[in-house]
């Protein structure tokens, strides 16, 4: 009777061991299924940045080679430096300036002072931010012309499309009072896709010589100014 009993409870232990084994995979199937053990699954999923185009130009022209030595020399007859004068710039791809400046003495008949200024601003296409070269650019195209027309002291302003210069453009013209003379000024602002470009000419006669047009002025700010433009295609190609 004792040797029966210990067969029956050798029977009972072994046929344990099966339903042991079945109950601890069910629970691991459990848990795989549901994931709630995956560290993927305890984590936020991960917020995709938008996707913009890419910019088209990826570089500025040399600000001081941007307009054509005739131009120059027609505009300011008398520039100190043919050649201009560069700005100071951190980061030449992204921006950049010139200047040029003169007074063209006519003796007993006065003087002409003249000053031509240029300056690119180049923009690319943010993911962060969700806007394309284009869209930076135009943005800054419309502060450029805000910033011009606000021009402390400047007085008879006007704007005016410039059709034919980049994708868009707008000349600003005003008058100016400055060491005892009246200048006549014109801005060109404009923008060619995700680059804007900015180019300012003005000048006053000296001695009793006659004072330039604001006509005179923006008609030849307008040349310079598609010249610049122009540059910015081909600083890229």
């Amino acid at each position: 009777m004792h040797r029966s009993a210990s067969r029956l409870t050798r029977i009972l232990a072994c046929a344990a061991v099966p339903v042991m084994l079945v109950v601890a995979g069910c629970s691991s199937d459990s848990d795989s299924k549901d994931g709630s053990n995956s560290p993927a699954a305890s984590s936020p999923e991960a917020k995709k940045s938008p996707t913009v185009a890419p910019a088209k130009f990826t570089k500025l022209p040399d600000p001081c080679d941007s307009i054509a030595r005739k131009t120059i020399e027609s505009l300011v007859p008398a520039a100190k430096s043919k050649s201009g004068t560069a700005g100071k710039s951190s980061d030449i791809a992204s921006r950049g300036s010139c200047s040029w400046n003169g007074l063209d003495d006519n003796g007993v008949k006065g003087s002409q002072y003249r000053w031509l200024d240029v300056s690119f601003l180049r923009y690319d296409s943010d993911a962060s931010l969700a806007l394309t070269g284009d869209q930076r650019a135009t943005e800054q195209y419309g502060k450029e012309i805000a910033k011009a027309k606000a021009t402390e002291g400047a007085k008879e302003v006007k704007t005016a499309p410039a059709p034919g210069i980049g994708d868009e453009a707008t000349a600003v013209t005003y008058k100016l009072r400055k060491t005892g003379e009246d200048f006549g000024y014109a801005t060109i602002v404009a923008r060619t896709e995700n680059g804007v470009v900015v180019l300012t000419y003005n000048g006053t006669g000296y001695a009793g010589a006659k004072n330039p047009s604001i006509a005179d002025l923006t008609k030849d700010a307008l040349k310079a100014g598609k010249e610049a433009v122009a540059s910015v295609a081909t600083a890229n190609k």
